[in-house]
């Protein structure tokens, strides 16, 4: 061609991206496991297609990005880095021309120094982006920095068939997108004193015959090492490649930078790539629950474990207000298996308390309230699909209250053994203190973590017992007791049989249970963590907190494990271990038999004795006959 045509950049294609879900996928897991609140640059890749195997639907140079643009480089990958930022107002504020002049300038530094024309360092891609894992919405855009040359086209004519052939050949084994033509060989190392004629791979097949802007960083770097004029052989694999010769027209130290993509409406300006709609709802909600924690872990606990609070299997004794804000709170830190007990159905005056429950759940088609234990379940499904919850609508055993249909209560203590073995944390939620009884036992027994929440009218307890495996063992519910527990239910008036209790209380106490739970497993000896030791991530691990609204005080209490304990005394143990269901019958039959086996009955034996022993002593030293002293008393 005779009259020269300056290439302009609107005769360059620019090179586009195709990101696939899977990299925002793992774009988000890093960002919750590993980058957190760093915005730092991190190193990614994304890959070209091999020009060798082009066809007519790669009509623009495209860049793949997937989740392995995460992992190391591989043959065809082109480098880049991703800028994260946190906010969805520092992706809005950032200066892109800045940002793109920055990062055009790395790229003039690095190719000044270079002798090797390796594709990857003239093709390096940034990608500035704000992750809103909430809504699983990404917000990106993708930037390919080139500097500014103007070359002009002196002539153009179609190449010798035997380069392409050349070309071809060392494609097979030498995969690059620049080389240098010289004795009949490519040479990925340039001789700018010898031949300047070079080889430009292109990775697009357009019909116009448009060069793509990949072109313009590897003329760049001709001007600056003071080349005037060469030979340009554009490789296309569709037929359509060109020999041109090409002069320089102007070169500056500082070019301008250009490379932002844009969009498929041809406009600069970022995109959006909202997943939400493509994916589960469920693992939605799910990333979103964990988001809240793991934010938490960056900025306040950087040490915190969230995994062994997940892997938790925790099994709530009572599904009534206690049991209710448990389960919601426990959610709340990740724990994903919740079974409830309860043998009770839901009342009328029940939904206003327990947050589980709904109005409609007061009768069902048997004319009565819903099962507790079974409805909770339900409901907290509803509340998140993502929790493995189970109810079992079952009677727990309770001593005080004789055996009266052996068959039931052997398969309700059965069902409640298997529970303990396949729970790693039992609540004790219950509204009487004899139910309480068994479920200490079988938790002392098997050495499982038990927290034990109780209310007065305006108070709280709040405690956890001790392990069998403590050297200074910390006291179980029943451990400051000197009689067994019995029969509290018979013949209560009504403010008795329902559980009369100012209703902050309950979400005060069911809190505090979940945070102590918390508290064990971040210390390292767990539920061995002595109640003054303060070692657990999330400070003091205490034995008992109890609570009175009417001051509005908080103590924190400790009381070692009782040598002659109805529930949790090395021989009451040993018993159950030894008898199972035998034992648990004669309990329940005679709190008496209980008494003597744990060794109470012989305390208050030698209470009593002490007790007169003193009357006696005060008498004898005021001077008072027995006879005269138990006439005064009479009188």
């Amino acid at each position: 061609m005779s009259d020269q045509q300056e290439l302009k950049q609107t005769k360059h294609v620019s090179t586009q991206s195709f990101i696939e879900s899977s990299f925002f996928t793992k774009l988000s897991q890093l960002k919750l496991d590993k980058f957190k609140l760093d915005s730092t640059q991190i190193a990614i890749h994304g890959f070209i297609t091999n020009p060798l195997k082009l066809n007519k639907f790669n009509d623009v140079p495209t860049i793949n990005l997937d989740q392995q643009s995460f992992e190391d480089d591989t043959e065809f990958s082109i480098p880049g880095e991703l800028l994260n930022v946190n906010t969805i107002e520092e992706f809005k504020s950032v200066d892109k021309l800045d940002l793109l002049n920055k990062w055009g300038h790395e790229i003039q530094e690095s190719i000044k120094t270079s002798e090797l024309f390796d594709y990857r360092l003239f093709n390096k891609f940034y990608m500035l982006s704000f992750s809103d894992l909430k809504k699983y919405k990404f917000y990106y855009w993708v930037a390919y920095p080139t500097l500014a040359s103007t070359w002009s086209v002196v002539s153009e004519e179609t190449p010798n068939p035997e380069v392409i052939n050349l070309i071809e050949s060392q494609l097979q084994s030498d995969f690059n997108l620049f080389f240098q033509l010289d004795s009949g060989k490519l040479h990925k190392r340039f001789d700018l004193k010898k031949d300047h004629t070079f080889v430009f791979v292109d990775t697009c097949l357009r019909k116009d015959r448009k060069s793509s802007n990949q072109v313009r960083n590897y003329l760049y770097y001709l001007a600056s090492r003071g080349v005037k004029d060469i030979n340009l052989i554009t490789y296309r694999g569709d037929g359509s490649s060109t020999y041109q010769h090409l002069k320089i027209e102007s070169f500056s130290e500082t070019p301008k930078v250009t490379g932002w993509e844009r969009t498929t409406q041809g406009k600069l300006g970022p995109k959006l790539a909202d997943l939400g709609s493509l994916i589960n709802p469920l693992q939605l909600a799910d990333q979103a629950v964990e988001l809240n924690l793991k934010l938490m872990k960056w900025r306040i606990a950087p040490e915190l474990d969230l995994d062994i609070i997940k892997q938790q299997k925790v099994l709530l004794l009572g599904a009534g207000t206690l049991g209710s804000y448990v389960a919601r709170a426990l959610m709340g830190w990740g724990v994903r298996k919740i079974t409830f007990v309860d043998n009770g159905r839901i009342s009328y005056s029940n939904p206003v308390r327990q947050p589980l429950f709904n109005f409609e759940d007061c009768f069902s088609d048997d004319g009565q309230g819903e099962l507790k234990a079974i409805k909770a379940a339900e409901n907290l499904k509803k509340v998140f699909p993502g929790v493995d919850a189970t109810g079992f609508n079952l009677e727990v055993p309770m001593i005080g209250h004789p055996v009266t249909d052996e068959p039931k209560q052997k398969s309700n203590y059965d069902t409640l053994n298997k529970l303990f073995d396949e729970h790693d944390v039992i609540f004790l939620l219950m509204d009487s203190r004899e139910s309480r009884w068994l479920p200490t036992l079988l938790g002392a027994a098997k050495d499982k973590i038990i927290i034990n929440a109780a209310l007065g009218f305006d108070s709280y307890l709040v405690m956890r017992h001790g392990s069998i495996k403590q050297q200074d063992r910390l006291g179980c519910y029943y451990c400051n007791d000197v009689v067994a527990p019995n029969d509290s239910l018979s013949d209560r008036t009504l403010d008795q049989m329902c559980t009369v209790t100012r209703p902050g209380g309950a979400l005060m106490a069911s809190s505090l249970a979940v945070e102590l739970l918390v508290s064990i497993l971040q210390h390292p000896s767990k539920n061995l963590a002595p109640h003054d030791d303060s070692q657990s991530k999330f400070g003091n691990v205490p034995h008992q907190i109890r609570g009175f609204l009417h001051n509005f005080q908080q103590t924190k209490l400790f009381a070692p494990s009782y040598v002659h304990c109805s529930a949790c005394s090395n021989i009451v143990i040993e018993e159950y271990n030894s008898q199972g269901w035998s034992f648990v019958k004669k309990c329940l039959d005679s709190t008496q038999y209980l008494e003597d086996i744990c060794g109470l009955t012989k305390v208050q034996t030698e209470a009593e004795l002490a007790s007169k022993k003193l009357l006696e002593e005060l008498s004898l030293e005021d001077g008072v006959e027995d006879d005269d002293f138990d006439e005064e008393w009479l009188d």
